[in-house]
């Protein structure tokens, strides 16, 4: 992909730990450690997907990944920072185990395949859609859309596919959103929902299919700031369902920490063999109309 010049990014966004130096918000990949094996996360809803499975050496790399290095804590962010994602200018981080190219085509909106086989990957956006710092205690609501333009070879036999979701950093690039602490997504391939479930996820939706244009979101409302939290999603411009983010809260879950509004939360696509895709960040390029 050709990446554009630092003179043409929007200000970067630095979430840090309280007492280390603040890492940068793209190069939380560079660095998995090598740390000794942890016991999987409970599982919940399917053991295995119907349609396609990641490798468990990827799984345990990802648990050990998120065992090891906490979540970014929020910071204020700068006037400029917020202003750029209030005005949509939200770009996307190449991750390096995505063999194919996405860019941003307009303002807010993308444009991506990968290749076929590729292996299980996400995509970013460059600033969070809401900040802690900021929204939290507040009504707030994040969206986005994806349109899958087309499909192509899966990886290993698999099928192909993608996923729609929010993560907290630092999240494992080479994990789908919903997979791991900190995240949430909905699969193309089987409609499946996940929220930290490194299994089969649960009942949610039908397939995706080539042609339709899918949207997730989260609203956040009360004084608190882990108070209710609600994911919807639309296909086609429609509402398609949604859940109470804690339901997910029970003996069988893997939790729902970073989701709850207390920490940053950015846009994130998964990929998994040869996809070619479209999402749109920006209201006026919406087929849903928010209320």
């Amino acid at each position: 992909m050709s990446q554009p010049h630092n003179s043409d990014l929007p200000p970067s966004y630095d979430a840090s730990q309280a007492g280390q130096d603040p890492p940068p918000y793209h190069n939380w990949q560079e660095a998995v450690p090598d740390t000794t094996s942890f016991p999987p996360p409970p599982i919940t809803g399917y053991l295995i997907s119907g349609t396609g499975n990641a490798s468990e050496d990827d799984a345990q790399r990802a648990h050990d990944f998120c065992n090891s290095v906490p979540l970014w804590l929020p910071t204020k962010p700068s006037s400029a920072v917020y202003a750029t994602v209030q005005s949509h200018d939200l770009r996307p981080v190449h991750p390096r185990e995505l063999h194919g190219d996405v860019s941003a085509i307009a303002r807010g909106r993308w444009r991506g395949r990968s290749r076929n086989g590729n292996g299980d990957c996400v995509i970013l956006t460059q600033l969070p859609l809401y900040f802690a710092h900021e929204d939290a205690g507040t009504s707030k609501s994040i969206y986005f859309e994806v349109k899958l333009t087309g499909l192509r070879g899966g990886p290993q036999g698999d099928s192909s596919g993608f996923s729609l979701g929010f993560v907290a950093q630092p999240y494992p690039s080479w994990r789908s959103p919903g997979w791991e602490r900190g995240g949430l997504g909905v699969f193309s391939d089987d409609g499946c929902r996940f929220v930290n479930d490194s299994f089969g996820g649960r009942d949610f939706t039908s397939e995706i299919l080539v042609g339709e244009t899918v949207g997730i979101g989260m609203s956040f409302a009360g004084k608190e700031k882990k108070g209710k939290v609600n994911i919807f999603f639309t296909r086609n411009g429609r509402h398609a369902g949604g859940w109470d983010l804690h339901e997910e809260v029970d003996a069988e879950s893997g939790g729902v920490e970073g989701l709850e509004g207390d920490y940053d939360l950015y846009g994130a696509i998964g990929l998994f063999g040869g996809v070619d895709f479209e999402s749109c960040f920006d209201p006026a390029g919406w087929l849903w109309r928010s209320e």
